[in-house]
């Protein structure tokens, strides 16, 4: 999440909030990967969290801001007239910001290929653990933090989520884990037109519980075993069913923008920002600010940045705003920084592998979609859709990206297209074994039931 948006332009009606989302349409092209992926910070020392100030001498999340900005020369978001919580390229570089936990978000700038893409992880990474070297702070590559409670991880200090945190619990079980104990890859794709848009959602749809199983990396929380692969992707399932889901809306006849419209007008605002101020409206409808009759702040009138912070805050399986927001992926290691962009970038920018990828989900009820989301963060690849396994599905779609990727011929400097970035989900649909699997079997095995040896293992 980079910083929220600033237009001022008020709103009158519905249709302004429809057009807002068809800029998005890029018909020329060209067309363009973004990524972004979030670390868990912990104190080398003794493996605690890293808290925004600090503690016993030790900098902070703070300190790390501050010893990329000196380093960067990017500009720094603040919260307030004087809390940092993030940096911008002001070029066009991207974003740091900070999910409400601490971990550390890098959204990416939006690229070419994924050449590009890890070009960018790798330059972000050697920053972040110059300075993170520098005070003792590590970062590790889970879907979800292996050890603290909640109560003892950090919070940080962005007004935004502090109203967040105290409705989370009003709507769902897992909101507040959600918020502070996940971390995730999603990658940014774009549309050339409102059709272009419906195909890609539904591919991206119906095929982001696939990418829950291949990228599961979450089996850990509170310092054992959770019984989940993927207890990220659990958790969504209890956080706020108003803003969350896999939106069957977008499979049927005549959906395009205007049904994603309504689905995020009928999700409860959080916030109004007004200057720096935040004014907690948890609850309220978007259509009363429209019409300038939100009770919480009377005759305040919507704007484009209420709409764009709005949209940011519905939490769909696949989001969309001027772009589409894959978020099915734990995060994970490096190779996954590039696996996500390369699988969906392949099913998606190639129009031969496009359709492929429609006909290979074609025929999903809603209902057996839903059983699929439901059943994948515990049965990862064994789970099963139309009579078929994630891993046989895994395997035609792996294939599909394979012909998409071949065809853009996208090359880094030895030659190499971007179908070089699949080989560890053949890995992983060849073995059956996503990454969560194998953690599970040192748990038990070589690591003794402890999750400490994690602490190096899945350190970035």
């Amino acid at each position: 999440m980079a910083r929220d948006v600033t237009d001022t332009t008020v709103l009158s009606s519905r249709r302004e909030l429809i057009e807002w989302l068809e800029a998005g349409n890029k018909p020329q092209g060209p067309h363009r990967i973004g990524t972004e992926h979030e670390k868990i910070p912990f104190y080398k020392a003794d493996q605690s969290p890293v808290p925004y100030k600090g503690h016993a001498g030790a900098g902070g999340i703070e300190a790390l801001l501050q010893g990329l900005r000196a380093q960067s020369g990017w500009s720094p978001i603040v919260d307030g007239p004087h809390t940092i919580i993030g940096l911008a390229d002001d070029h066009g570089g991207g974003a740091i910001s900070l999910e409400p936990g601490g971990q550390f978000e890098l959204s990416g700038a939006p690229l070419l290929d994924v050449h590009e893409t890890m070009d960018e992880f790798d330059r972000h990474m050697a920053a972040v653990k110059t300075i993170g070297d520098m005070i003792g702070v590590g970062f590790l590559d889970l879907g979800a933090s292996p050890l603290w409670t909640r109560a003892q991880t950090p919070v940080m200090p962005k007004q935004r989520y502090e109203i967040m945190a105290r409705y989370m619990p009003k709507v769902g079980s897992r909101g507040l884990d959600m918020m502070f104990r996940t971390a995730t890859i999603q990658t940014n794709l774009d549309f050339a037109s409102e059709a272009d848009m419906v195909r890609k959602m539904r591919v991206s749809l119906a095929l982001q519980p696939l990418a829950t199983a291949l990228f599961a990396n979450s089996p850990f929380l509170d310092g054992g075993l959770n019984g989940f692969l993927s207890m990220r992707s659990e958790i969504w399932r209890h956080t706020d069913g108003d803003r969350t889901g896999m939106m069957p809306f977008m499979f049927e006849p005549g959906a395009g923008f205007e049904s994603y419209v309504d689905f995020a007008l009928a999700a409860p605002m959080y916030f109004v920002k007004r200057g720096e101020v935040y004014h907690d409206v948890a609850g309220a409808r978007f259509g009363d600010l429209l019409e300038g009759r939100l009770a919480h702040l009377p005759g305040e009138r919507a704007t484009l940045s209420d709409w764009a912070n709005h949209l940011s805050t519905v939490f769909p399986e696949v989001r969309l705003k001027r772009y589409i927001e894959m978020r099915g992926a734990d995060m994970g290691p490096r190779s996954h920084i590039g696996a996500l962009p390369a699988l969906f970038v392949g099913l998606l920018y190639d129009q031969d592998s496009l359709q492929a990828a429609l006909d290979l989900v074609a025929g999903w009820s809603a209902q057996e979609r839903q059983r699929l989301r439901d059943e994948t963060p515990r049965l990862g690849l064994a789970a099963s859709i139309g009579g078929r396994t994630l891993r046989d599905i895994g395997r035609d779609a792996l294939a599909i990206a394979e012909r998409g990727l071949s065809r853009r011929a996208r090359r880094n400097g030895k030659g190499q297209d971007e179908t070089i970035y699949l080989d560890p989900l053949r890995r992983i649909v060849e073995t059956g074994q996503p990454r969560a699997a194998e953690l599970i079997a040192h748990f038990k095995g070589d690591w003794r039931d402890s999750v400490l040896p994690a602490f190096s293992a899945c350190a970035l």
